[in-house]
């Protein structure tokens, strides 16, 4: 009995590591197709739900409501201004250094001006 305790405590034997094998060339194409860039536009929802909470709590009446209102399309007209300016930089193919999101136009501009190394 005394065997078997000492064989649960032993160790397992180390996993051999696995070699990377390069089955195609590590380079970057020189296109990027523009089909996932299709999200949903979702915007303003903290001000929609306080704007909702002022609704719940006065049965309704948007006349009580008015500044939780005036907040939300505030916040609506300026995603839709920055969208409309986002939207006419993609189709110029304006490049803002540091920008985190990029259209598929604006990543291929990048591309071309700095293609692969062969």
């Amino acid at each position: 009995m005394r065997l078997l305790g000492a064989l649960y405590a032993a160790r397992t034997p180390a996993k051999e590591p696995v070699h990377f094998q390069a089955i195609l060339p590590l380079k970057l194409k020189p296109v990027v197709s523009g089909k996932g860039g299709k999200t949903s536009d979702v915007c303003c929802i903290y001000e929609m739900s306080v704007m909702f909470n002022c609704f719940k709590d006065n049965d309704f009446n948007q006349g009580l409501c008015g500044k939780e209102i005036e907040q939300f399309q505030n916040c609506y007209t300026n995603h839709l201004s920055t969208k409309r300016v986002r939207k006419e930089k993609e189709l110029k193919g304006i490049l803002n250094p540091g920008e985190k999101k990029m259209s598929a136009k604006q990543i291929n501009t990048l591309l071309a001006r700095h293609p692969n190394i062969e």
